[in-house]
Formats: structure tokens, C-alpha cells, sequence
């Protein structure tokens, strides 16, 4: 986490992070922007999977985010993921991801992979799957998934993965933060 140093006091201080967090769908301008850019930065930017993250799925996803919230006022998309029905009563997710700063926090994949769930049951859906990359097959394993078959794409090892939907929703629908533990040296 980056450090800032302050001219007029001897010290570092770790940047801010804001400890109330609303999962959602996307409904401002400012929080779609933020979600494709969130989404650009992770899967082209920072693992240069897609050159261009966009595709035509987004034409009828439902955006959903985490915004992060300070003195009750939103301030930031952090995280975010999109979901959509491919025929009645099947819904994919995909492209899951969570602001760098804020990955050590491991309520806010959760939060909104149970969102993302939730807000499809409470659409029709009767079977959710996604795509998932290997690296994170167990993780969803911890959320209530199961593994259906290996797959290759862009390269890269992926598993098509089944949410158990009776399992959902299986936290708040609204979170905040667990504050971090500060260590000393």
C-alpha cells in the first residue's frame, strides 16, 4: 500500500481506505465509468488477458459494484462484477474483480459474487455459472460453488464453475469493512 510522507510532521501515514462498502447495481454515470475502468485495469492492464475488455455481452449485463463510502457519501467503485441471462432461467457472471488496494479485504469478492447471485434469483434464475480462472477455483469452492469442467481460455486454464443457489444469499446484502489489523515492528 503506498505511503504518503507530510512535510509537517515526521512520519509516514498509509493511504486511506474507506471502511463502509455498498454493493450494487450500477446506476450513476460516475459508477459505470468507474466499473469499465475497474475492469480495464484489471483484465488488460494489470493481467493483459483481453486487449479490449468490453464485448457484447455488456450490451445486456447487469453492472454490479462495490462502492466504498465516507461520512455516508459514495466515493469510490472498488470492486465489481457483471451478470446476465443467457435463456430463461440461465444466468452467467463474470468478470469479477476488486480494486488493488482493497484485495486484502476478502468480504468484498464475496459480497459481491453473493450479490451477484442474489440479484439473479430475485431475476428468474435457476442455474448460475461462470466462467472462472483456475487461480481461483477453491475460492469459489469457499462460496458455494461447484466445479463442472476444466477449460482453456485466452491461454489460460479456467473452470466452468455452478453456484448452489440454496446457499444464497449467504451474507447481508449491505457489508462494511472489517477494519485491518495494524502491525508494529
Amino acid at each position: 500500500m503506498a505511503e504518503h510522507a507530510f512535510a509537517l510532521v515526521d512520519g509516514t501515514f498509509p493511504a486511506f481506505l474507506a471502511g463502509d462498502l455498498l454493493v450494487k447495481p450500477a446506476e450513476q454515470d460516475w459508477e459505470r465509468r468507474d466499473y469499465y475502468a475497474l475492469r480495464r485495469a484489471v483484465f488488460s492492464d494489470e493481467q493483459q488477458l483481453l486487449a479490449q475488455d468490453k464485448d457484447e455481452k455488456d450490451f445486456q449485463a447487469i453492472a454490479i459494484v462495490a462502492v466504498t463510502h465516507h461520512c455516508g457519501m459514495p466515493e469510490q467503485v472498488i470492486g465489481a462484477v457483471r451478470i446476465y441471462q443467457a435463456e430463461p432461467g440461465l444466468w452467467y457472471g463474470g468478470r469479477l474483480c476488486v480494486e488493488r488496494a482493497y484485495r486484502r479485504h476478502a468480504t468484498i469478492g464475496k459480497a459481491l459474487v453473493n450479490e451477484a447471485v442474489s440479484r439473479a434469483i430475485d431475476l428468474g434464475c435457476q442455474t448460475f455459472l461462470a466462467t472462472v480462472q483456475q487461480a481461483n477455483e477453491a475460492y469459489f469452492h469457499s462460496l458455494h460453488w461447484d466445479s463442472l469442467e476444466p477449460l482453456e481460455l485466452l491461454g489460460q486454464a479456467h473452470c466452468l464453475m455452478r453456484a448452489r443457489l440454496a446457499c444464497y444469499p449467504f451474507m447481508p446484502r449491505q457489508v462494511a469493512l472489517a477494519p485491518r489489523q495494524a502491525g508494529r515492528p
